[in-house]
């Protein structure tokens, strides 16, 4: 049965108060891993994508050697358990960056590889799921390698690219909650530490439903900009 007493609730509200400078903070450092993560997925991830699309077997820039090294180091970073690839990373990271675990910036590298593999995926498949006319079109208006990039296949497929980028998005905030269990930082350290290991069940799901809430908030925003760019 649920418990309504008043004062239960002013106590919680009075504990919430007491960590609200604890979660602000993790919810920062969730933002920069986001944030770098994006920025990598945008950066790295779209031209990969594109580039597995157009190297492959029968496309403009069929290139059998490249394809074939994109698309294993895609497959391969896909497929690795996150966990596993965060552990795997922190010598390098640290030979790197000078610190893998306790900043958001180290906990990014993890989240930013695998962001251009699952990223490149959703854009390889974005392209192929567009009809063979707008290759034929564009071969038909002359149209060199990055005319058809820019005016054909990103211009066809952009509403596909941003519900891609959605999905993919939601995947690397769940990647960045992972980063609490090494001491990464962000939101799902801040459930752990000050919610599951101290037996503070309320605040650990007050950041969950913080965590629910941005994912429905970022679904939405990427399904109405798609719906918006699609003029079909």
């Amino acid at each position: 049965m649920v418990n309504h007493d008043p004062l239960t609730f002013q106590l919680y509200l009075e504990r919430l108060l007491d960590f609200a400078p604890k979660l602000w903070e993790s919810l920062q450092e969730t933002t920069i891993m986001m944030g770098l993560g994006s920025m990598a997925a945008i950066l790295l991830g779209l031209p990969l994508g594109t580039l597995l699309f157009l190297t492959a077997k029968g496309k403009p820039a069929e290139n059998r050697w490249f394809y074939t090294v994109a698309n294993i180091f895609v497959n391969i970073v896909r497929s690795f358990p996150f966990l596993l690839l965060v552990v795997a990373m922190q010598p390098a990271i640290r030979a790197f960056y000078g610190r893998a675990t306790g900043d958001p910036v180290a906990a990014s590298f993890p989240i930013m590889l695998i962001s251009i593999a699952l990223y490149a995926r959703f854009v390889e498949q974005s392209l192929l799921d567009l009809p063979r006319g707008v290759l034929e079109t564009a071969e038909a208006m002359g149209a060199d390698l990055w005319q058809l990039i820019i005016k054909f296949l990103f211009v066809e497929a952009r509403s596909s690219l941003v519900i891609g980028f959605t999905s993919a998005f939601v995947s690397f905030l769940s990647y960045s909650t992972v980063m609490g269990v090494v001491g990464g930082g962000g939101i799902g350290d801040f459930a752990i530490r000050y919610g599951y290991q101290r037996y503070e069940t309320d605040i650990m799901y007050t950041a969950i439903v913080i965590i629910i809430v941005f994912v429905q908030l970022i679904q939405w925003l990427g399904f109405k900009l798609a719906n918006k760019l699609d003029k079909r």
